[in-house]
């Protein structure tokens, strides 16, 4: 006879942000997604009742977007190989109102090299703003890659510019 091992049971929860509906997931102990809705292929509501760490966050992505949080200290987590973990843990050091290219990235990494393996393991991560992929940016400053599109990349980029910096215009 095996022993019961505790299922983490993974709610949802949506924001409708300034930049569009966020899809917000997690257990109790973590939240393990935030992305952006799929209208057409979410459920049209929950089935369980989202757990307090998701309200939690919500509650910080308001403060986010109204320009009275820069730091989150909600827990997260997500699964991937020990490079895409090791990249997301070097995004997540990337301070608000700042960037990074992906040139620098890589070097942050320990390796110029892996410029491209840091770039895909950027683009899967699924904890956006949480984890802030949408920081890093090419290396003649301009903007390149983001699940979400251009313009909503331009929109947190020139929102956290403008509450750490007082810059109104980045790109």
């Amino acid at each position: 006879m095996q022993p019961e091992t505790e299922i983490e049971v993974v709610t949802f929860a949506y924001y409708d942000s300034p930049i569009g509906i966020l899809k917000i997931g997690g257990t109790d102990l973590y939240i393990t997604e935030i992305s952006f809705a799929d209208k057409e292929n979410e459920p049209a509501s929950n089935t369980a009742e989202p757990s307090p760490l998701i309200h939690r966050c919500i509650e910080q992505l308001i403060e986010y977007f109204t320009g009275t949080r820069q730091v989150f200290d909600i827990p997260y987590h997500q699964s991937g190989t020990a490079f895409q973990e090791k990249v997301w843990a070097k995004l997540a050091e990337i301070n608000y109102g700042n960037t990074y290219s992906y040139g620098d990235l890589a070097k942050k990494l320990g390796d110029p090299k892996v410029i491209r393996a840091a770039a895909a393991a950027n683009g899967k991560n699924k904890l956006m703003i949480l984890v802030p992929c949408h920081r890093v940016i090419g290396a003649d400053r301009s903007l390149v890659g983001y699940a979400g599109g251009m313009p909503k990349k331009k929109w947190l980029l020139q929102h956290e510019f403008r509450i750490k910096h007082g810059v109104q215009t980045l790109f």
